[in-house]
């Protein structure tokens, strides 16, 4: 049973998404402030975090940050749950790494939706490497490595790479990498898609020119020519 660690200083918010996820066969914990999310985390760490980013003491966006900077939270997926409703707060959330970004008031079963579909895009990953050039991409251990070198992608810029990389030199519309990267994708725009892209082919290296933009479409992944190695 996958278990979901909800951050949240409402009750009534915390009572009202504890009380929905149980229903939809999850386990949950809760915690009222970015301080006690940290320590709980680092104590036993969930399948899942929701979390909201206005926060008493350490906001949402630090938490993430932090939770980005560890190994051991790294991988974990994190909804974000908030009522800001700017563009670039969504953009800075995807940039540390965040998983979805629901806003309130928001319906519970959608919450339940988007958690389900992150955990299924999870358990449909393959566990044996993926190649392209001097890239190799882990899908269960979500690890990336380049010319046999770690590099730290966050949980967008891996399922983006990841579903380049599946496409092996065929077009993906920025629709389509949208809908398969973000699910429901009513949050994220091609400004988000784009800066994810930027933000990976810096991440990759002289590797990162075999992301390719097709203009006007969206992109793809170079795979070597005929009798090259992959």
């Amino acid at each position: 049973m996958e278990r979901v660690l909800i951050v949240d200083d409402d009750p009534d918010i915390q009572r009202l998404v504890t009380y929905n996820l149980r229903q939809a066969g999850f386990e949950v914990s809760t915690a009222a402030s970015g301080r006690k999310a940290l320590e709980s985390v680092q104590k036993d760490p969930p399948d899942l975090i929701i979390l909201d980013l206005m926060l008493p003491d350490v906001d949402g966006i630090e938490v993430c940050r932090t939770l980005r900077q560890h190994e051991a939270s790294r991988r974990i997926p994190i909804v974000m749950l908030t009522a800001r409703s700017e563009e670039i707060d969504r953009i800075v959330g995807f940039e540390l790494g965040a998983d979805d970004y629901v806003m309130k008031p928001f319906s519970p079963r959608e919450l339940v939706l988007r958690i389900r579909s992150i955990f299924r895009r999870m358990k449909q990953q393959p566990s044996e490497a993926l190649r392209v050039d001097a890239i190799q991409l882990y899908p269960e251990r979500r690890q990336c490595l380049v010319g046999g070198n770690p590099i730290t992608l966050t949980a967008k810029e891996f399922d983006l790479l990841y579903e380049l990389i599946r496409g092996r030199g065929n077009v993906l519309t920025r629709e389509a990498l949208m809908d398969k990267v973000w699910g429901y994708h009513g949050e994220a725009t091609s400004r988000t898609l784009d800066t994810h892209v930027r933000r990976l082919r810096e991440k990759l290296g002289s590797s990162g020119s075999a992301v390719e933009t097709v203009r006007g479409v969206g992109y793809r992944m170079a795979v070597p020519a005929e009798g090259e190695t992959s």
